[in-house]
């Protein structure tokens, strides 16, 4: 539900570029009114910069109480890449209350301009802080793994982003569903998986474990290894969402979006009316 936009806020005095970025995504969070992009102040893909206002906005929310569950990996399908005009992944944190997989109904009130997406979630039974962190390293730190719907949005109004704005935006973040099944991977290999997502029983994506970035696993490897050198890897219990297997599809208040992913079953997101809570 996508509101009009207010201009920039006006910059403190002696702010960084950071800071004024920072600021820009919050307000535009808690009025959930979107802002316009961020790229003006940070530019569109000074990696460094966009990481350190992400940082300054996990912060924030870990000072308000909030707790890390895990990772979103994104920008993994050429399909998501290609609709938002990026060419290359990137990641944002997740937080407790990001996880309404228990809830009757997907909170619109708490999305701005909300998209869907299918992933692979893995759930992790070991960390992955040293060595090598290749293929074997990740696979057998995976406990478990379940269907997921990621719900991502934009605090930046119309969807208007470069990597910059995206990554400083938390990666796009907004709220998950996961599924019931779980499976390990002896059970089944995520390449394999394949992905129809439905919204009101109407076909709108498809895709396969093949187009998060060749294989989830690799994806998952490229955040082990990323996460690592920036200090602040993944842990045990953290749930880390792969990245979509085809592309995402707007889902407004009221949308009823469902996704089969083959041996991991199906997950389904009811999204609350307009102006429900």
């Amino acid at each position: 539900m996508t509101r009009a936009t207010t201009p920039p806020a006006p910059a403190r005095p002696g702010s960084s570029a950071v800071d004024r970025a920072a600021d820009r995504l919050r307000t535009a969070a808690r009025t959930g009114t979107p802002c316009p992009p961020v790229r003006d102040l940070i530019g569109t893909d000074d990696v460094d910069l966009a990481y350190a206002v992400q940082q300054r906005l996990v912060e924030g929310r870990l000072a308000a109480g909030a707790r890390v569950v895990g990772r979103k990996i994104g920008l993994t399908s050429p399909a998501v890449q290609q609709q938002l005009g990026v060419d290359r992944p990137d990641f944002g944190v997740l937080f407790d209350d990001m996880d309404v997989s228990a809830l009757p109904e997907v909170p619109s009130d708490r999305l701005i301009q909300p998209k869907t997406e299918a992933e692979v979630a893995f759930v992790l039974g070991a960390d992955l802080a040293e060595g090598l962190l290749d293929v074997d390293q990740v696979r057998n730190a995976v406990a478990y793994a379940v269907a997921a719907l990621e719900i991502v949005d934009s605090r930046i109004a119309g969807w208007d982003i470069t990597f910059g704005d995206t990554v400083a935006d938390n990666a796009s973040s907004g709220l998950f569903v996961l599924g019931e099944r779980r499976l390990t991977l002896a059970e089944f290999e995520p390449v394999d998986v394949a992905m129809t997502m439905r919204l009101g029983g109407d076909v709108v994506s498809t895709g396969t474990g093949a187009a998060c970035l060749g294989d989830p696993l690799v994806a998952l490897g490229w955040l082990a290894r990323t996460a690592a050198d920036l200090g602040d890897p993944l842990r045990a219990g953290q749930v880390v969402l792969s990245g979509a297997l085809g592309p995402m599809v707007a889902t407004p208040p009221g949308s009823v979006v469902s996704a089969d992913l083959g041996p991991l079953g199906t997950v389904t997101a009811t999204f609350s009316g307009k102006g429900q809570a």
